[in-house]
């Protein structure tokens, strides 16, 4: 390749060619004067041009012999061209003038040297430089791919055809325009590298600008559009409106969930748009597709009534149902509570997987709020209708122990139907701290049924019902005044629980445990500890026997009072101070009012603070 210099060295002026000199004295002529000679050597010496090396000069092809081609450029001899030097070898004919670049004089044989392929690179270079610096159209031959786009050939000199510059779309098929003639603009010319840039992308852009320029003065929001689209994100869908860039979001491509905005359209689809949104100061246009179709939840009460049954493809699990998509934009919940009549179903993977079809109810429909609610238990009979015919009131059965939890246990009757006993139903007499210490799981117990709630599928059992009532006989064994030997069981806020010779349990307040304020009753009286003391009240209705020792020491002798004190660390009194505080202090009703409840209350804190 003939580099810009050589063209500069083309221009300058080496050794110049003139034809010989004739000197009249040495010519002897018999036919001429000395003035007719030299008026003939005149006419002879014009015949001859002024020959240059390193320029290009004209030439006419005198003859084509073989692979070589003879040139006149009007020198004393012709200079010689190899034929493949020639563009189109075929075309060539005696008589064509052309430009030729003059490399030699006389080489070692003094013979002229030509050459046609580095006349036409000269020529060729200058007409970029100018195509750079008048901003005209060159044409040039894409001839081979390399890494990053093109090499486009220029009559001879290669350029480079960036990828990004061939067209304002994005280009799917590069090896199209491999062997095509198209049209460039010179981005850049770097002489001492000879290196060159063209751009085809540019020209495309100004054919388009006129017609860019319209849209953008004419683009409004609402305007429906037409668009092919261009480049597929996963956040969306960039489309060309015809010079000018739009995008699509995902949320926007279609009333329904969609996985990927390829789901909905394909590269240089043509595709209808509406416009949302124009910014006109940053020029972005915010386009929908979704928006020219109506939304599916316009005429609903047409297509869908609760009772109405429905396919669908489950679109999403969470925590508390699954989503149903009955058709594109419209979705349902089925709630987990809404997936069985029996069943206590903690996730709803249990019953649906995702992409799975089911069929379901509507249950209920809200237009407003775009609210579809779904059921599928309701295609099943509800069994809980037949329970109160399997397991009518006051029947006995027999369970499993299914679940145990710090306010009863649920027994499983048969399989899905299961009942709560209480805590307190599962015994007439003992306050149960610990629900583990009388069941276990898996075990089989003994229970009658105490009621059945079919609307909020419930029932209700119980275990100490299985026995007759001992309070009745209760009430004569531990009438007020009754002394009473008492085991600690456990000791909670009010007081302590102590379980009695017939296995119930009684309550001692803490103001009847000492004269003074026991403030630590509960570090001093050990669980398993034995004493004496006295009822001083007895109710049926409340199942409550409530006790006190200093009740019980206000009649006895002075050495058992010091015993009581010795034996739990307590502040020292006498009998004297028993007898008197008898007389005195009654425990007031807030004292002796134990219920079940606070020994569950109790028992949170405590499993709180461990």
């Amino acid at each position: 390749m003939i580099s810009p210099n050589d063209t500069a060295n083309a221009n300058q002026t080496t050794e110049e060619v003139k034809p010989p000199v004739i000197k009249t004295k040495d010519f002897v002529a018999k036919d001429y004067s000395e003035e007719e000679f030299k008026k003939y050597i005149e006419l002879y010496e014009k015949t001859f041009n002024v020959i240059k090396e390193n320029e290009i000069a004209k030439g006419k092809v005198v003859a084509i012999s073989g692979n070589d081609v003879l040139i006149d450029i009007g020198f004393k001899s012709d200079g010689r061209v190899s034929i493949d030097e020639f563009p189109d070898p075929d075309n060539i004919k005696i008589g064509d003038e052309l430009e030729i670049f003059v490399e030699k004089i006389e080489d070692r044989e003094g013979q002229l040297v030509l050459s046609r392929k580095r006349a036409d690179i000269i020529r060729n270079w200058e007409k970029i430089t100018a195509a750079k610096e008048n901003d005209t159209v060159i044409q040039g031959k894409c001839i081979r791919r390399i890494k990053g786009g093109f090499v486009v050939d220029l009559g001879g000199i290669n350029a480079f055809l960036p990828g990004s510059q061939i067209d304002t779309k994005p280009i799917r098929d590069y090896d199209v325009y491999v062997n095509k003639m198209l049209d460039f603009k010179i981005l850049k010319i770097n002489h001492p590298n000879e290196n060159i840039i063209v751009s085809h992308k540019v020209l495309v852009e100004e054919s388009m600008s006129e017609q860019r320029e319209k849209l953008l003065t004419t683009l409004e929001q609402g305007q429906v559009l037409q668009a092919a689209v261009k480049a597929i994100t996963d956040f969306g869908v960039f489309v060309d409106l015809g010079g000018v860039d739009g995008l699509i979001h995902i949320t926007d491509l279609s009333w329904g969930r969609i996985n990927h905005p390829s789901d909905v359209v394909q590269l240089d689809q043509p595709i209808e748009v509406k416009v949302l949104e124009y910014d006109k100061e940053k020029k972005r246009v915010t386009l929908g597709l979704k928006q020219l179709q109506p939304h599916p939840w316009e005429n609903i009460e047409e297509k869908l009534k609760i009772g109405d049954k429905v396919n669908g493809k489950v679109v999403s699990i969470t925590d508390y149902g699954a989503f149903i998509e009955i058709e594109k934009g419209i979705e349902g919940l089925i709630h987990i509570s809404e997936m069985s009549w029996t069943q206590h179903i903690t996730n709803p993977t249990q019953v649906v997987t995702m992409g799975q079809v089911i069929e379901a109810i509507v249950l209920s429909l809200d237009k407003n709020e775009k609210k579809l609610s779904l059921g599928i238990k309701q295609l099943t009979p509800n069994p809980w209708q037949s329970l109160l015919d399997r397991f009518p009131v006051n029947s006995q059965h027999k369970g499993k122990v299914c679940n145990i939890t710090n306010f009863g246990v649920f027994v499983e009757l048969e399989e899905g139907v299961d009942g709560l006993i209480h805590i307190s139903d599962l015994s007439w007499t003992k306050k149960i701290f610990n629900i583990e210490d009388f069941v276990t799981l898996g075990q089989e117990i003994d229970v009658t049924i105490l009621g059945i709630d079919v609307e909020n599928q419930r029932i209700a059992l119980g275990h100490k019902q299985l026995t007759d009532n001992p309070w009745n006989k209760l009430a004569d064994e531990y009438k007020v005044g009754t002394e009473a030997n008492c085991k600690v069981m456990k000791a909670i806020e009010k007081g302590m629980i102590v379980e009695l010779p017939t296995v119930v349990d009684g309550f001692i307040p803490a103001s009847q445990l000492s004269v003074s304020q026991v403030k630590n009753f509960s570090e001093l009286f050990k669980t398993g500890d034995e004493f004496s003391a006295e009822v001083i009240e007895f109710d049926k209705e409340s199942k409550k026997i409530v006790l006190s020792v200093l009740e019980y020491l206000k009649d006895k002798e002075e050495k058992e009072v010091n015993d009581y004190v010795t034996k739990y660390g307590l502040k020292p009194f006498t009998l004297a101070d028993v007898v008197d505080r008898t007389k005195t202090a009654v425990p007031s009703k807030e004292e002796i009012d134990f219920k079940i409840d606070d020994v569950i209350t109790v028992d949170k804190q405590a499993e709180t603070k461990e």
